[in-house]
């Protein structure tokens, strides 16, 4: 049977005329198409470069990128930035004891003030950071230690997390809420500022809590669960707190409903992974007076802290930085200097192939001369 089938599909084959054992078809081509596209006769352009047209560009772009580098060098050092470290390591700190003394079992609240001088008013809006150093937020598996289906505020991922969130997925057996690494590493000091006056009298700086988060974050990615009449208590209930967190995410800002849960600024902004292991994140807006005073005038002021969150343990830094801004964002020369590094790098290479060029282009011309 086997015999008999093979030759029937010979037969068959050398009947059907298949290419290449000398059928009909013949052997078919492997030249591509007569046509201007498959043959690469297509009109082309090839720019031809001479002095005549490599040295303009040179100079042309020297001569525009160093006037723009020295207006944003000059922009960015106009912004005035002022940066206190907290972390507690030296001994002279003020917040010494409270680094060396803290423990995550305790309830007691450790509290420190450091003092510092502003040598110069800031005029305008003043925005607060808290600065990490040596956090490593873009680590792969910190990264994808989060439920956005949770944070978004879907009942059935807050009952049930997402596995990604382990170890930070239940407590208890409870689920997280927010689970994962990120929220569990909430920074969560307290941060307060006050201007000493002449008679040695505290004034209380107004910190403004709203508006430091993203607009699509905080309206669109971040949203309660919904139900209970907004009530967050019950709409949580069933669920744990993360574990280094010392309240649950329901009192994050219970006097304020549109800032507490999942669409607490301050858990919005942490929440949003730097890129760098040194990074700075909003904390508060000091808003420009609506008289003519400055916004933070000269003079002396003391910062107090509620020291909640421990770096030693990954010898890491704590620190806050006061900054205005301008059209270009926060102070960073780095933008400046690179645009007048590549204009007088252009510039120069102009000066240097202008004068090889006019060395041998009169040698050139002296050849051909006759004798």
């Amino acid at each position: 049977m086997m015999a008999s089938s093979y030759s029937a599909k010979e037969e068959d084959g050398h009947h059907s005329g298949a290419p290449g054992h000398g059928g009909n078809g013949g052997v078919k081509s492997k030249k591509p198409d007569n046509t201007a596209f498959k043959q690469q006769r297509l009109p082309a352009w090839q720019p031809i470069l001479t002095a005549g047209t490599v040295l303009p560009a040179f100079f042309v772009i020297g001569l525009l990128f160093i006037p723009i580098g020295i207006g944003l060098y000059v922009t960015s050092n106009n912004i005035k930035e002022f940066e206190i470290d907290y972390t507690g390591v030296e001994t002279t700190s003020p917040c010494y004891n409270c680094a060396q003394n803290f423990s995550w079992n305790s309830t007691a609240l450790c509290s420190c003030s450091v003092p510092f001088t502003l040598e110069q008013p800031f005029e305008s809006n003043v925005f607060m950071y808290y600065g990490l150093s040596n956090f490593y937020q873009n680590h792969r598996r910190y990264v994808k230690s989060r439920d956005d289906s949770q944070l978004n505020g879907d009942k059935s991922s807050l009952k049930n997390p997402s596995k990604e969130c382990e170890p930070y997925r239940t407590s208890d057996g409870l689920p997280i809420a927010p689970c994962g690494a990120i929220a569990n590493s909430l920074f969560n000091d307290t941060l307060d500022l006050y201007y000493i006056d002449s008679n040695d009298t505290k004034t209380p700086i107004p910190l403004v809590k709203k508006g430091i988060a993203w607009w699509t974050d905080k309206h669109v990615k971040f949203r309660n669960p919904s139900g209970s009449s907004n009530n967050l208590t019950a709409a949580f209930q069933g669920t744990a707190k993360p574990v280094n967190w010392r309240k649950a995410v329901y009192e994050l800002d219970p006097s304020d409903s549109d800032n507490n849960g999942f669409i607490n600024e301050d858990f919005i902004v942490w929440m949003r992974t730097a890129a760098l292991p040194t990074f700075r994140k909003l904390y508060r807006i000091i808003q420009k007076k609506p008289n003519m005073a400055p916004t933070l005038p000269s003079g002396k002021y003391v910062l107090e802290v509620t020291y909640n969150y421990p770096v030693r343990s990954f010898e890491g830094r704590k620190r806050v930085i006061l900054s205005t801004i301008s059209w270009m964002g926060g102070k960073n020369p780095f933008l400046g200097i690179a645009y007048i590094t590549v204009g007088s790098v252009c510039f120069f290479l102009g000066v240097v192939l202008l004068i090889i060029h006019h060395k041998y282009d009169n040698r050139n011309n002296n050849a051909d001369i006759p004798n």
